[in-house]
């Protein structure tokens, strides 16, 4: 067993809907992630430069009266552009996709509570010569209920087998109306935001975003190899209504171990949980970049969720 000397945190986006207020989701959001460009941790010289993208659409609807069908589909996209030519057999730019639907019930119980389970299968590809290799398959589990009009707490587990190996999230569920103005929800460790409301359009507030993930690398130069991606992103956010159900909203904050680690294809932990990953002997083909100053902006459609 090896500690890892960072937070990695599985990314779940849809577990839920996404209260931005209780009562309400974002359906839709389009999303462009831009970061300043940082100096390799180790031996090049240079930086390297990193975009990306995050779109996400969820749905939900009543197929008996205390069940709902829910599906949510996530699309990622990373890019990382190195000043330095890298050597052969290392991925350079590094184009990584992740398409992930998590699909299944949300079942009301007597007592007022719901348990969540879905389905997550995934495309985890840098989109050459795609192929069942590219496949990963995870699951949800949770139960939330709410305490009163204002409170809901919840917990949970997810799993999905990583190309790296199996790996297990204990979640923590919340959403909190603290007051008229402020605004809690998370999924702990996952994701953290608080939302202070300053007039019926506009919302500021704090974010905590983390997130690993692995992509199957199918170019000739390093076909069979995988790509771990890793990142907390701490930021400070304001949230603007355009016109009707759309917002816009701006992020600036700081990477915290990021990093995009490129391994053999059988070079594989034996089980993770976050902070540790139980027999980790892999050994590293590249070599990362340091953290930095990171900015997105997110375009939303958000709308009441029906009863």
């Amino acid at each position: 067993m090896r500690y890892t000397f960072h937070i990695s945190v599985l990314l779940l986006l849809g577990i839920s809907l996404q209260a931005q207020d209780r009562g309400t989701a974002d359906v839709i959001s389009l999303s462009g992630r831009y970061a300043l460009s940082s100096e390799y941790k180790e031996l090049y010289d240079g930086n390297a430069q990193e975009i990306g993208a995050l779109n996400a659409l969820t749905y939900g609807t009543k197929v008996a009266p205390n069940t709902k069908f829910v599906i949510n589909v996530n699309h990622f996209y990373f890019n990382v552009k190195d000043e330095q030519e890298m050597p052969d057999g290392i991925a350079s730019p590094i184009n990584i996709h992740g398409i992930i639907l998590r699909t299944g019930i949300q079942q009301t119980l007597g007592n007022g509570g719901m348990i969540q389970a879905l389905i997550a299968p995934r495309l985890m590809s840098d989109f050459q010569n795609v192929d069942g290799n590219s496949l990963q398959l995870g699951g949800i589990l949770s139960y939330q209920n709410d305490l009163n009009e204002d409170l809901s707490l919840g917990f949970g587990a997810m799993y999905n087998q990583e190309f790296f190996g199996p790996y297990l999230v204990p979640i923590f569920l919340l959403n909190w109306q603290v007051s008229e103005r402020w605004f809690i929800e998370g999924m702990i460790p996952v994701t953290v935001k608080v939302h202070y409301r300053v007039n019926e359009g506009l919302e500021v507030g704090f974010n905590h975003f983390g997130l690993i993930t692995s992509y199957w690398l199918g170019d000739e130069e390093y076909t069979g190899d995988y790509m771990e991606r890793q990142s907390i992103d701490l930021s400070l956010f304001a949230r603007q209504r355009l016109f009707s159900n759309f917002y816009i909203e701006a992020m600036a904050g700081r990477s915290f171990g990021r990093g995009y680690k490129q391994y053999a294809g059988d070079d594989k932990i034996s089980f993770g949980l976050p902070l540790v990953a139980f027999g980790d002997e892999r050994n590293v083909k590249n070599v990362t970049f340091n953290d930095g100053m990171i900015f997105t902006v997110k375009l939303i459609f958000n709308m009441q969720i029906p009863d």
